[in-house]
């Protein structure tokens, strides 16, 4: 009886040791899609690479993306307006774009909605040089403001300038497109409204021009989220599965780029075009304190429901949409991951 018993045990034995042998020869599964190959993923950027996209460029090197079962492929927009078009009608898993881009979408009828804040907190600036002769917003009575001819910034213009105790028109605008740098360093604006802070303010001071960057919230147009992530809402309510992935991913992606601002530095070179080593690298570092809340109680990318509020009856009262619409409407953080994990 013993010795049948012992060759029981020895047959288990080698049984669970060939199992042991076979299971250190196979590889680990990437996480979220069982093992199969990574479902392909496009991602609309707002712009070409830059550090607002910090987060993604670090997540595609340090190979986060796949271990979520996620090939992630970003494409640079022929227009930073497309993005929201091409999410809307489906060419698109995911697009970067604009809080104000979002409400005006919705009030042109697009099914699209915000699912996570990349950068939580306006970027335009009112920025001028050391050389202008301006010192406050009063200054720029009878002074020519460089624009990109965005109809929602002219809007914040006219706040700002009525908010200092000025009118609209004690101000020449002066539309540029996306020329608002060369406008101000060749003397033809006094000052611009547009350029971001972590880019243009940054350029400006690697220039050794002394700037002044005023963010808009600063000046009287309610706070907003610069840049967001949107998703199709169709897409969302059917299968949301890879977009929480992606936003799983992303957040491991930025908490490494603002452990690593280096190694942030050279994945964002690697992966534009003609990029400057020394600006980029300084641009990096001032925007990598933007990408989260500092001290927030809520998990990375979310976004205030009642601010977005604020926000859109700051575009109704100025005429830009027809109807102030919910935050239920315009944005989503069921899908942000602290919220997929509860």
């Amino acid at each position: 009886m013993r010795e049948g018993r012992r060759i029981t045990t020895a047959v288990a034995l080698l049984a669970a040791l060939a199992a042991l042998v076979a299971g250190c020869g196979e590889k680990e599964e990437p996480k979220g899609n069982g093992g199969a190959s990574p479902e392909e993923f496009t991602l609309a950027l707002d712009f070409y690479v830059n550090p607002d996209h910090a987060g993604i460029y670090m997540a595609l090197e340090r190979g986060y993306f796949e271990e979520a079962g996620l090939d992630v492929r970003p494409q640079v927009p022929s227009d930073p307006s497309a993005p929201v078009r091409q999410v809307a009608s489906g060419r698109v898993d995911l697009a970067i774009s604009y809080e104000p881009e979002v409400i005006l979408a919705r009030d042109q009828g697009l099914p699209v909605k915000a699912v996570a804040a990349l950068v939580p907190r306006p970027l335009t600036s009112l920025i001028w040089t050391g050389d202008s002769g301006l010192e406050d917003v009063m200054d720029l009575r009878g002074k020519r403001v460089a624009t990109a001819g965005i109809p929602y910034q002219a809007a914040f213009l006219e706040e700002i300038v009525e908010e200092a105790g000025l009118s609209i028109d004690d101000v020449q605008q002066v539309d540029v497109g996306f020329g608002l740098l060369p406008a101000v360093l060749s003397g033809k604006a006094d000052a611009m409204l547009g350029g971001f802070l972590n880019v243009e303010g940054v350029d400006l001071a690697q220039r050794g021009t002394n700037p002044t960057v005023q963010p808009v919230d600063e000046l009287g147009v309610p706070t907003y989220d610069e840049l967001v992530l949107v998703a199709n809402e169709d897409r969302l309510e059917e299968d949301p599965k890879a977009i929480e992935l992606f936003l799983e991913a992303l957040a491991r992606g930025t908490e490494a780029a603002q452990d690593d601002p280096r190694a942030a530095t050279r994945a964002i070179l690697a992966a534009g075009d003609g990029l400057d080593p020394k600006l980029t690298a300084a641009e990096v570092k001032r925007t990598l304190p933007l990408l989260t809340e500092r001290g927030s109680k809520h998990e990375y990318g979310y976004m205030d429901p009642a601010e977005w509020e604020r926000f859109a009856g700051f575009f109704a009262d100025a005429g830009l949409i027809e109807t102030r619409p919910t935050a239920d409407e315009l944005l989503t953080n069921d899908h942000l991951p602290g919220k997929v994990a509860e």
